[in-house]
């Protein structure tokens, strides 16, 4: 027993001489020329005795600067250079509407030219500065082309004149021994006009004159005008015929003694067929007139030739 405590008590003897000696300072390598050796900054602090110390710090409580001082002035930036804006495209240059009117005839007598115009199922009878619905003016009628002016832009626009609108009466000629009415050139037969009204009548009471029609080619609608004597009758009524009951009708009176219609059907071929129906007063007792002083028949192929018709006359009585 003795003898292991002996050697228990030098083996910790030992232990501690190397725990010391293993935690003691080691002695400094010797210096080494080809190395650098650091040196401590100028600026740090440091004790006498060669001992490292850190620098001092300031505590949160100190102050960081003035409380109350004035903020560092802003930096001024050059602005951003904008993006350049594209200019918008100019607006379209207005233009004048679809031309709405049409030649549909001309109107041969003394006088100013003037032209039957239709617009839609509306006719109309103008001559040269008439001013139309829509803006336009009439500016030039010849014999080949009307000019239009639209008001709002001045601008011209040309309407041709179709040939067939400009329709001679070429006068009957009678074949002997048939009694038959040949057109010369062998175009057929012409439509026929004729009037039906009372040959008299008094002074203060209506009555009617009717314009019929015969014709072998077919009739789509024709535009007219009838004239009288405004000191002696006053149009009252102005009506389609039965030719037109199922087409379309319009007219218009002029107080200074003219009628001016435009008719439209579906193109029949009439047969004594009514044209055309105005009621009249009379006024005052004289003999008076009711004139066809102009017509264009418009068939399917164009205008259809028709024979003169001579004036409706009838004696007014007190």
């Amino acid at each position: 027993m003795g003898r292991k405590n002996k050697v228990l008590g030098w083996a910790l003897a030992a232990a501690a001489a190397g725990g010391l000696w293993f935690f003691a300072d080691k002695p400094a390598p010797p210096p080494n020329e080809s190395q650098p050796v650091a040196t401590a900054p100028k600026n740090e602090p440091h004790s006498g005795d060669g001992a490292l110390t850190l620098p001092p710090r300031a505590g949160l409580s100190g102050l960081r600067g003035e409380l109350f001082g004035s903020p560092p002035p802003p930096v001024h930036r050059a602005p951003k250079p904008k993006a350049p804006i594209e200019a918008a495209p100019p607006p379209p240059a207005p233009v004048a509407p679809p031309m709405p009117y049409r030649v549909a005839g001309q109107v041969v007598h003394d006088g100013p030219p003037r032209v039957v115009l239709a617009r839609e199922d509306r006719v109309y009878f103008v001559r040269e500065g008439d001013v139309l619905e829509g803006g336009y003016r009439v500016e030039s009628i010849k014999s080949d082309a009307v000019t239009l002016v639209y008001t709002p832009l001045d601008e011209r626009q040309t309407l041709a004149v179709a040939s067939a609108l400009r329709v001679p009466v070429v006068p009957p000629t009678v074949t002997a021994g048939r009694g038959a009415k040949q057109v010369a050139g062998g175009e057929g037969r012409p439509a026929q006009l004729r009037w039906e009204g009372p040959a008299r009548v008094t002074a203060g009471s209506e009555f009617e004159v009717a314009l019929k029609i015969t014709a072998d080619k077919l009739v789509r609608g024709s535009p007219l005008q009838l004239s009288y004597d405004a000191k002696l009758l006053e149009p009252v009524a102005v009506r389609a015929g039965e030719f037109f009951a199922e087409g379309s009708f319009t007219y218009r009176v002029n107080p200074s003694g003219s009628i001016t219609v435009g008719a439209f059907g579906k193109g029949n071929v009439p047969d004594d067929a009514e044209f055309v129906v105005v009621t009249f007063k009379p006024i005052r007792a004289g003999a008076a007139e009711l004139k066809l002083s102009s017509l264009v028949l418009q068939g399917a192929g164009g205008a259809v030739v028709h024979e003169p018709i001579a004036a409706f006359r009838t004696s007014i009585t007190q």
